[in-house]
């Protein structure tokens, strides 16, 4: 396997993909835009999805499909929703194709014209809300707590893997409930599950808060985000969740009799996280020798390498190891025996180093004698010694260990990249020389944040949640501000 990899320093792009590349997450496909996921990179995905899907589960969602395709009258129905959305939307026009009778290939039948024009999905508010007016009656039908796991198309310009692609994998869930209180509450609560998933599986530390008004998710009352920091300064939003109030339901008439036997709106949510976290995954945690996975959603937790002379010690070895697999995976260990015969030790070493095994186990003829096998940590590159006594649960403290080092680091490097600052002229030299969080005072207009951006190419990122109320003046107007928020530039 090839070693190549730009530095970090040297190209930060680059190195990104080259990871995304040789790492064997995903490759470019013939569709401009879109990404072919390869069974690494899926497997990585099927990791964080399994965790998300219990947690989910445990708090009582349901997960459901809708369809893919969307009637463009329902996009009409919610004003801002179509605004915010217009410009992404792929349409189909047509459902049949014909050979071309000059000889000119497959070309789509003008008679096959759709009567009303389909979007292929860029989230799914407006198909679903159309579907809840049926299911909806009474207090009864609520809360309605639907989660789905899907594709959706939003169509991009300029695509990065993983980050920014035209098709992406995400699960987004839509709630109704009773009171915009319980509404609400739901919102909360799935900001903290994402939150947690970040900072406990993928061991990425996030700031919650507010989306400005400019940010948004379009159609929504409130959004929700947790937002984290990437090794280049450059913050990433890693999950959403939105206080829709009643503007879905009252789009689509979703009516409830109350305990009063009076009619009201429901009140909405909606929430997601995508692919994207992946992308977030290998900024915050790897290096320049390819990527580091944090143990608690790594696809392999454990690699073994067998290191032999001829078949007779193969033999001796497999025994032995296989002994070893079952034990681990007992111990509830992903843990995969490489004993092929196509590389060297030497190659596979560096294999795994790329891929962000957190632990690889190399053992030979002689380790077995001495019952011993060399052990080696992806996150630091340490190696040690470990007896083959107890060895499951050693390799346990040590992914606990390896999960809690990331964290820490990104952590800390996270708190070294918030930085207060009270002028114009701080403001732009932090972003310029040293990036990260900027904390600074906006007078709270759409129309100076916008000039903020024009200028600096640094957003809202969000208003923390909790955040301490603190008088102060606006860094580019001078006009007055309660609070303190946290701009940056970002993916």
């Amino acid at each position: 396997m090839s070693k190549e990899i730009t530095a970090r320093s040297e190209d930060y792009s680059k190195w990104y993909n080259d990871l995304v590349l040789k790492g064997g997450l995903a490759d470019y496909s013939a569709v401009k835009g879109c990404m072919v996921i390869k069974p690494y990179g899926f497997a990585l995905w099927e990791a964080m999805r399994d965790v998300l899907d219990r947690k989910f589960k445990e708090t009582g969602h349901q997960n459901a499909y809708f369809p893919l395709f969307i009637p463009k009258s329902f996009l009409s129905k919610e004003a801002a929703h179509v605004e915010g959305f217009a410009k992404e939307c792929a349409v189909v026009t047509h459902y049949r194709l014909k050979n071309d009778p000059d000889g000119g290939g497959v070309i789509v039948d003008p008679e096959a014209k759709l009567a009303e024009e389909l979007i292929v999905r860029p989230t799914s508010e407006t198909i679903i809300w159309n579907t809840y007016k049926d299911w909806i009656q009474s207090y009864r039908d609520l809360p309605l707590l639907i989660n789905q796991w899907a594709n959706v198309v939003r169509w991009e310009m300029r695509t990065r893997l993983f980050l920014r692609t035209t098709e992406f994998l995400w699960q987004e869930g839509h709630t109704a409930h009773a009171t915009a209180e319980e509404a609400i509450a739901e919102t909360e609560q799935m900001l903290n599950i994402y939150a947690d998933f970040a900072e406990n599986y993928m061991a990425v530390p996030v700031v919650r808060g507010l989306k400005s008004p400019s940010e948004r998710f379009a159609g929504a009352v409130e959004t929700y985000c947790v937002e984290a920091m990437m090794q280049d300064g450059k913050a990433l939003q890693a999950g959403t969740s939105h206080f829709l109030g009643q503007n879905f339901a009252k789009a689509f008439d979703v009516q409830f009799s109350n305990r009063e036997n009076k009619l009201e709106h429901v009140w909405a949510t909606s929430w997601g996280v995508s692919t994207r976290l992946i992308g977030a995954l290998i900024m915050v945690h790897s290096d320049d020798e390819g990527l580091v996975m944090p143990p608690k959603i790594a696809p392999i937790q454990v690699v073994i390498v067998p290191i032999y002379k001829g078949p007779d010690q193969k033999a001796g070895l497999d025994e032995r190891v296989n002994v070893i697999v079952k034990e681990l995976r007992s111990a509830g260990i992903s843990v995969k025996y490489d004993d092929s015969d196509n590389n060297r030790p030497g190659w596979k070493f560096a294999e795994y180093e790329m891929k962000g095994v957190p632990v690889r186990i190399a053992i030979g003829a002689r380790d077995l004698e001495n019952n011993v096998a060399e052990v080696t940590r992806r996150d630091t590159r340490e190696k040690m010694s470990l007896s083959l006594d107890g060895l499951p649960a050693r390799i346990t403290a040590l992914l606990e260990e390896i999960q809690l080092n990331l964290f820490n680091k990104a952590k800390a490097y996270r708190d070294s990249h918030i930085t207060r600052v009270d002028t114009f002229e701080e403001f732009e030299k932090v972003l310029d020389e040293k990036g990260g969080f900027v904390s600074a005072h906006w007078d709270g207009t759409a129309e100076t944040e916008e000039q903020i951006k024009e200028r600096t190419k640094a957003t809202i990122r969000c208003i923390p949640l909790n955040n301490p109320q603190e008088a102060g003046t606006c860094i580019l107007t001078g006009k007055p501000s309660k609070e303190r928020v946290l701009f940056a530039r970002a993916y």
